[in-house]
């Protein structure tokens, strides 16, 4: 049965908001407490998060929502996917074993889990982590299998939701993620079993979601939201037809109770297709939420389903900081009132956890470029305007109007956003500009040239920002610092760096970025047609924040970037040293790109920045060019049917990069934290001739993978999981350089962490690499045993562990 007259449905409201605090706070909590709980002990991040929800609610209500329900209670400690998880009890086998139990993750014993979950500990290895759908926010991947014990935890949701009332008097709608998404991203505890169904316990979750409600309905709270972005993906494990029944399912079960608040049902990330907008008309549900910014108005059969209930229109962009066009905008909505029976709300078509706060912070900002943009801030009043003109008529916000259609046509006439030189030269390129040497012949060229041992060691770039190092940019940034002692102070690091990689044994080195701040940032601040913010934090996982530039012209390259580090580098060392680099996707996918251009021709215009770099690179000598990718995969578009224009271009844009180097050039490049097996054509397509990707902390599936498609180029499955501060083992090391070695063949495999370092300490990063160079010479050893004997690869797998030998890290 429906809930009868629940509280009406707020007018304006959001799906989401920042959730690290205007200043980081909870980013500085976390660390603090995780460095030194003595002085800060996890209370203290309990009463952080307390405090950031009342900022964030008094926030909103004075921006304009103002009405009760519209503000959803988030103020998730580390990550929105593990909060539900949690909720559900799901604590994986390996942590009760060693004393862990479920708990509220808003208490200071629920941090102390929410810690171990996500970074490990020195027995345990944490949850894997992987890409939200096609952004670069990573979640937590909650571990639940057929026998995972779960129970029902409402604790922290009953808790934030009063604390919040008590302290600002607002009535706050609580947040999870809904149970068939939760499931379709989840994995089971072990990977040994055969196939798991993941949707096999969704009678049991939805058991404990109704449980969850019902306290929820005790504490006096009226609307909650359950986020099923799942719905506007495809590619999940089970057929779309089985995913739609689950949500119908699910939703009858969910919302045929009477004690429970009204939910509202949110869709957001693209288009919820009209399947499974059916299906939840089929069930109670009070209130939808659709994405109206990546997907269109739902059909006429889907609204005439859903009938008199609500429908929270998502017209305002979740994930780019572009102002909304509003005169798009109220089309839209106009389209949706004409065929919707019931009210329409106006909303975000993501929560807002993509974007920045306040961009009246960014008071450095080229004005015209800050004219341009929408933090999250901004965006909420742009919902509370468009829901004004809803409830009053659009020549109630004609001022408004007017304003952001001049604005629109300031940025259209700027003369940074069409530059004719730079339009000319992407226009001429030609499809052998994308086409190198073949692979054979690279590859003879290249070993000739570098004369590398089998199995042989690198690290994918960046190596420990130091306080000193970061403390040095800020002096020269601030002019505290002149250019001649700034670039003192970069090479002595730089020096230090290469000393340690050389005392390790690493056969390929770098030259370990102290002089960058952020991997695509660096790059935007030299290139034209990029800003900057200072205060334009996102979060990306846990604690970790990015700070993405704003791509809003076009872009070329007035100098050369990174040829003089990297040379100074190479002067120290007999070793090859790599250039490094950030590639055209990444770029685009880790910025605010422009939203007046094709994606495939700003893409071509970064490509052709990097391929002059790549030439002055070569020109000063560097042998090895490392071009990352790791945002290949998360760009890939949530509907199928869209993938392959998108592979299209993201690898022609490589290709376009790299496609003049010469052939004894050997180009890597670099791909992280998603599931890469989707896309393994794609990888091949890179024509890269070495390509390192994530894959300790996944299982090395990614491995099995890449020998079951015959990946026909060198590849280098990471061995070390740098994301936790956890020093593998030289068995787990060693373990997983043979299986590489068996599964691909100790003649394409490299041996290298699975990612920078730049958030290791010295301290760890010297041990755990100390193991991985062991790991590479005891394998090395073993092969070369086996060969003599007449085994060949096969010994790879059959040799037994051993232990590290002495002094390996000095054996080449």
């Amino acid at each position: 049965m429906t809930v009868t007259n629940p509280a009406t449905l707020p007018a304006a409201t959001i799906l989401g908001y920042p959730r690290i605090g205007p200043d980081r706070e909870l980013k500085r909590a976390l660390e603090a407490h995780w460095k030194d709980p003595a002085r800060h002990p996890a209370s203290t991040v309990v009463d952080t998060l307390g405090a950031l929800r009342e900022r964030t609610t008094l926030r909103l209500r004075e921006l304009g929502l103002g009405a009760e329900h519209a503000i959803p209670s988030e103020g998730f400690a580390v990550d929105h996917v593990l909060d539900t998880a949690l909720a559900l009890g799901a604590v994986p086998a390996r942590f009760t074993a060693d004393g862990y139990s479920p708990a509220a993750p808003d208490t200071p014993e629920g941090i102390g889990l929410l810690t171990a979950l996500s970074r490990g500990t020195d027995r345990l290895e944490p949850l894997e982590m992987t890409k939200w759908f096609d952004t670069n926010y990573h979640y937590y991947v909650p571990e639940i299998g057929p026998d995972t014990p779960l129970s029902a935890h409402p604790e922290s949701l009953v808790a934030r939701y009063l604390d919040t009332l008590r302290r600002t008097g607002v009535r706050t709608r609580p947040v999870l993620v809904g149970p068939v998404t939760l499931l379709l991203l989840s994995r089971p505890e072990t990977t040994d079993d055969a196939p798991v169904d993941p949707l096999g316990r969704l009678e049991d979750v939805v058991g404990l979601y109704v449980r969850i409600l019902s306290e929820l309905a005790a504490a006096g709270v009226q609307w909650v939201q359950l986020d099923e972005p799942a719905l506007a993906a495809d590619g999940w494990a089970v057929e779309r037809t089985e995913i739609v029944a689950a949500v119908e399912s699910a939703y009858r079960r969910l919302t045929f109770p009477a004690d429970r608040p009204a939910a509202l049902v949110t869709v957001g990330y693209g288009d919820a297709g009209g399947d499974a907008l059916l299906a939840l008309a089929r069930t109670d549900a009070e209130a939808l939420a659709v994405d109206l910014d990546r997907g269109d108005v739902p059909g006429a059969e889907a609204l005439r389903a859903w009938g008199e209930r609500p429908v929270v229109a998502g017209v305002v962009g979740g994930r780019t900081v572009w102002r909304t066009d509003l005169a798009g905008a109220t089309d839209t909505l106009d389209r949706l009132r004409a065929a919707a029976r019931g009210p329409v709300a106006v909303g975000t078509a993501t929560p807002l956890l993509h974007v920045p706060h306040d961009v009246t912070q960014e008071t450095g900002l080229d004005p015209d470029v800050r004219s341009w943009v929408a933090f999250a801030d901004q965006k909420v009043t742009e919902v509370v305007e468009l829901a004004r003109g809803v409830e009053h008529g659009w020549e109630a916000i004609t001022q408004t109007l007017e304003t952001d259609a001049r604005i629109r046509a300031a940025r259209a006439a700027h003369p940074a956003t069409h530059r004719p030189e730079v339009r000319e030269r992407t226009a001429a390129v030609r499809g052998e500009d994308r086409v190198r040497a073949s692979a054979v012949e690279r590859r003879a060229a290249q070993h000739e040239r570098l004369r590398l041992p089998l199995l042989p060691t690198t690290t994918i770039g960046s190596f420990p920002q130091t306080t000193e190092i970061r403390a040095t940019r800020a002096a020269h940034r601030a002019g505290r610092l002149d250019d001649a002692a700034y670039t003192e102070a970069i090479r002595r690091e730089i020096a230090r760096t290469v000393r340690a990689q050389e005392e390790l044994g690493l056969d390929v080195l770098v030259h370990g970025e102290p002089e960058r701040n952020d991997m695509v940032q660096y790059f935007a601040e030299a290139l034209d047609g990029f800003a900057t913010t200072r205060h334009g934090w996102v979060q990306s996982y846990g604690s970790r924040c990015t700070r993405p530039s704003i791509l809003f012209g076009d872009v070329s390259r007035p100098a050369p970037i990174t040829v003089d580090w990297t040379g100074y580098a190479a002067s120290l060392t007999d070793r090859p040293v790599k250039g490094m680099l950030t590639g055209p996707v990444t770029i685009l996918a880790w910025s605010f790109v422009r939203d007046d251009a094709p994606a495939a021709e700003v893409a071509d215009q970064v490509a052709l920045a990097l391929r002059d770099e790549i030439t002055d690179l070569e020109a000063a000598g560097t042998a090895v060019v490392q071009v990352d990718e790791p945002a290949l995969r998360e760009l890939l578009p949530l509907r199928e049917a869209d993938r392959p224009a998108y592979l299209e271009w993201s690898v022609g844009s490589f290709r376009l990069a790299t496609g003049a180097a010469a052939t004894d050039t050997q180009i890597h490049t670099h791909l992280c934290y998603s599931e890469f097996e989707t896309v393994l054509d794609a990888i091949e397509g890179l024509d890269a001739d070495v390509t390192t990707l994530e894959a300790s902390r996944s299982g090395s599936g990614i491995v099995d993978g890449l020998a079951a498609a015959d990946f026909p180029r060198d590849v280098g499955p990471g061995v070390w999981d740098i994301h936790s501060p956890r020093v593998p083992t030289f068995e787990e090391v060693a373990g997983r350089v043979r299986h590489a070695a068996h599964a691909i063949g100790a003649d394409r495999v490299w041996v290298n962490p699975d990612c920078g370092l730049k958030t290791r300490a010295w301290p760890e990063t010297r041990a755990a690499l100390d193991r991985l160079v062991a790991a590479a010479v005891t394998v090395r050893g073993e092969l070369a045993r086996a060969d003599r004997d007449g085994q060949g690869n096969d010994a790879a797998r059959a040799v037994p562990p051993g232990t590290a030998p002495a002094g390996a890290a000095a054996t080449r």
